[in-house]
C-alpha cells in the first residue's frame, strides 16, 4: 500500500503505459484482474495533435475508477504544462511524465528518454508540470542514456525537489532498450535516496520475480508492462503471492477464452469495426501464442478484415476437441 497525492493504491502491481497497448478496453480489463493502478498510453505534448482520433482515444476514460492516471510526452517545458492542464481538463486525476520511452520517433523530438542527456531541462519541466496543475505529477525514467551515462539517482532527486509524487524507474539504459540485465541494484539505489514512492520496472513476469525485485529494491511497487500482454492474469497472481505466499492457480483454457473473447468485443466496440480489426490482431496473437495450436492460428486471424469474422474464428479455436487433449498431455 502507498500513497500517490491523495490515492491510496492497495495493491503493489500497476500496469505501466505502452503506446498501443494501455488503451481503455485493456487498462479497464487489468484492473478487473487486480492491478492497482493503471497508466494510460502516451499523448504527446504538442497542442496541433489533441484533436486527432488516436488523441481523443487515448483520453477516454469512460467510467474508470479514481486515479485516473495519463502520460505526457514533450520536451517543451510550456507546452508539457499546457498538456498537463487540457488532460485535467478532460479528467485525468494524475499526470505521468514520460522520459523513459526509448523509440526511435520520440527520440527524433527530444523527448522521451532522450531528456535524461538534459538534467536542466528535466528539472525545468517537472518544475513547469507541477505548478500548473493541481493533481499529483508522477514521473517514468530509466537508468540513464546508455552505460556509461547512467544518472538516475541525480534526476530522481530532482523530480523529488521538484514536487513529483511518485517515480516509476525502467531498470535499464535507453540504449539497452528492453534487453541486457535490468539494474535492479540502481533501482534499489533510488529508493534508498527517496521518500516518495518508486516503482520498479522491467522484466516483472511472474509471482516470484515480483517478490524478489520487490525484496531486492524496497519499491513501494511492481509495475508491470510486457509481462500483461496477453497474460492480464499477472495481477491478480502477483497480488495473491504476496498477500498469501502461495500461487494462485493459473487461468484455465475457459478462462481464456472468457477473456480473449471479451477482450476482442470490447476493442472491436472501442475503437469501430474497421481499426478494432487491425488493433485486434496483436493481443489476440499475445493470448494464443503459448497455446497449442496457437501461433498457426494467429497468421490465419492477421489475415481477416472483418470484426465478426474475428469473433467467429476466435470461438472456433477455442472450440478445437484436441485442443484441451494436447494441454493435458
Amino acid at each position: 500500500m502507498f500513497n500517490i497525492g491523495p490515492y491510496q493504491i492497495t495493491r503493489k502491481t500497476v500496469l505501466a503505459p505502452m503506446a498501443g497497448v494501455t488503451d481503455l478496453p485493456f487498462r479497464q480489463l487489468c484492473r478487473e484482474m487486480g492491478a492497482g493502478l493503471v497508466v494510460s498510453e502516451m499523448v504527446a505534448a504538442e497542442p496541433s495533435t489533441w484533436s486527432s482520433k488516436k488523441s481523443r482515444l487515448r483520453i477516454q476514460f469512460a467510467d474508470e475508477p479514481a486515479p485516473r492516471s495519463v502520460q505526457i510526452a514533450g520536451y517543451d517545458p510550456a507546452m508539457m504544462a499546457e498538456a498537463a492542464r487540457f488532460n485535467v481538463q478532460q479528467g485525468a486525476e494524475i499526470i505521468d511524465i514520460n522520459m523513459g520511452c526509448p523509440a526511435k520517433k520520440v527520440l527524433k523530438k527530444a523527448a522521451g528518454s532522450a531528456l535524461l542527456q538534459q538534467p536542466d531541462l528535466v528539472r525545468e519541466i517537472l518544475h513547469a508540470v507541477v505548478a500548473s496543475v493541481d493533481v499529483p505529477v508522477t514521473l517514468k525514467i530509466r537508468t540513464g542514456w546508455d552505460r556509461q551515462n547512467r544518472n538516475a539517482l541525480n534526476i530522481a532527486r530532482i523530480a523529488e525537489d521538484a514536487g513529483i509524487a511518485a517515480l516509476a524507474i525502467h531498470g535499464r539504459t535507453r540504449a539497452c532498450r528492453f534487453v541486457k540485465e535490468v539494474e535492479y541494484d540502481t533501482i534499489a539505489d533510488v529508493v534508498s535516496a527517496l521518500s516518495i514512492p518508486v516503482l520498479a520496472n522491467g522484466d516483472i513476469t511472474s509471482p516470484h520475480k515480483a517478490l524478489a525485485v520487490l525484496q531486492h529494491t524496497g519499491a513501494a511497487a511492481v509495475m508491470i508492462g510486457r509481462g500483461a500482454q496477453g497474460n492480464p492474469w499477472i495481477f491478480n497472481q502477483i497480488n495473491h503471492f504476496l498477500e498469501h505466499g502461495e500461487e494462485a492457480a493459473g487461468p484455465s483454457l475457459v478462462e481464456i477464452e472468457r477473456v480473449a473473447c471479451h477482450h476482442l468485443q470490447a476493442l472491436h466496440n472501442f475503437y469501430g469495426a474497421h481499426s478494432g480489426v487491425k488493433i485486434a490482431r496483436k493481443h489476440i496473437g499475445w493470448y494464443l501464442n503459448t497455446l497449442p495450436g496457437g501461433k498457426p492460428f494467429t497468421r490465419q486471424f492477421n489475415r481477416l478484415d472483418n470484426h465478426l469474422e474475428q469473433q467467429a474464428m476466435l470461438r472456433q479455436f477455442f472450440q478445437q476437441p484436441n485442443i484441451y487433449q494436447e494441454l493435458a498431455a
